[in-house]
């Protein structure tokens, strides 16, 4: 069976805090050393740990429930109680027969608790039975309104219709991908030290924050810091992933593909404040705010259209300069206008 812990991590999480958008480097580093900390709490349950920052893991506990003698929920029960004991910092646990499936049942279990999902084919129908589609992976806002558009709009029916008919609808590969994932089926291993392919940040806020203004500027924050380290190490994204964390504990993560891979921070900035403004939040209280840049590769293997833009142009001469003046000065050496204040 495999595990989905989403950790309940805390701008304060080992004893720091930052103070809103211009200073939450510190937070960020907070969280990240409390990730790393129950990772490897977890890691000595059972060794296949994958991490998906900023606050969650997979864990696939096969192993670790021969060697225990106890079942997957069992071994969740072990690690709630570890968590709570060596850090005090509580999870909320989806427990299931794939990632994809542990994953959707974290999101539906009630904060510190944990939801078992029978590795069982009845019991799988029915609990992906009455979802709408957005609640599956890899399908976005478009691909739902298209689905939708088609009367397939939960996962029921899209389990219900034929491969051939989805194939027409979306696309050949991503049908049959859909098709399977209805079903429940999910064919990705847990695998370990996958964090290195992702890279993130996050910016708490030092109380519930519901100036859109202040919640645009932390994502300014966020993208210019990921931008920088994706040039500093020679790296692009072709995804961003972006993470409200809400004052109810709850959390609202989505997705978009960047048009062309890239660690260029106006374009990083640009998708996401399309991801920002496509959540709809208005006056929602934000707790934090986390973007992770997945997908990353080798900035030489990366293709680049190029533009007769002269302002784009520009930007880039710009950002090149102002790295290098971090790189000297420190990474608060050039900031933004908006940050800088």
């Amino acid at each position: 069976m495999i595990l989905c812990i989403r950790f309940h991590l805390e701008p304060d999480a080992f004893g720091a805090r930052a103070t809103g958008a211009g200073a939450l480097s510190t937070g960020a580093t907070c969280a990240g050393t409390a990730l790393s900390a129950l990772l490897a709490l977890t890691e000595g349950l059972t060794p296949t740990v994958q991490a998906m920052p900023p606050d969650a893991a997979l864990a696939d506990v096969r192993g670790a429930e021969r060697y225990f003698g106890r079942d997957a929920a069992g071994v969740a029960a072990l690690l709630r109680v570890r968590a709570l004991a060596h850090w005090g910092i509580g999870c909320t646990i989806g427990v299931a027969g794939n990632p994809m499936l542990a994953r959707m049942a974290a999101r539906r279990a009630a904060p510190g608790t944990t939801l078992v999902l029978p590795d069982e084919p009845e019991a799988v129908r029915e609990f992906l039975a009455r979802m709408p589609v957005g609640a599956l992976d890899g399908v976005g806002a478009s691909t739902a309104r298209t689905l939708c558009s088609y009367g397939l709009d939960s996962i029921g029916r899209i389990a219900a219709a034929p491969l051939p008919t989805l194939q027409r609808i979306i696309g050949a590969r991503a049908g049959r991908e859909l098709y399977e994932r209805a079903r429940g089926i999910d064919r990705t291993p847990v695998v370990p030290n996958a964090a290195a392919r992702s890279m993130a940040a996050e910016r708490p806020f030092d109380r519930d924050e519901l100036d859109p203004v202040r919640h645009r500027r932390a994502l300014l924050s966020l993208t210019e810091e990921l931008g920088a380290r994706l040039r500093g190490e020679g790296q692009v994204c072709r995804s961003l992933t972006l993470t409200v964390r809400c004052a109810d504990r709850s959390t609202v993560t989505r997705s978009r593909t960047l048009r062309e891979p890239t660690g260029h921070s106006a374009a990083l900035t640009g998708t996401a404040y399309g991801i920002y403004e496509s959540l709809g939040l208005q006056r929602a209280r934000v707790r934090g705010l986390a973007l992770r840049a997945e997908g990353l590769a080798p900035a030489e293997l990366a293709a680049h259209q190029l533009s007769f833009d002269p302002a784009d142009d520009k930007a880039r001469r710009i950002e090149e300069v102002a790295d290098l003046a971090r790189a000297k000065f420190g990474p608060r050496a050039v900031l933004p206008g908006s940050l800088a204040a």
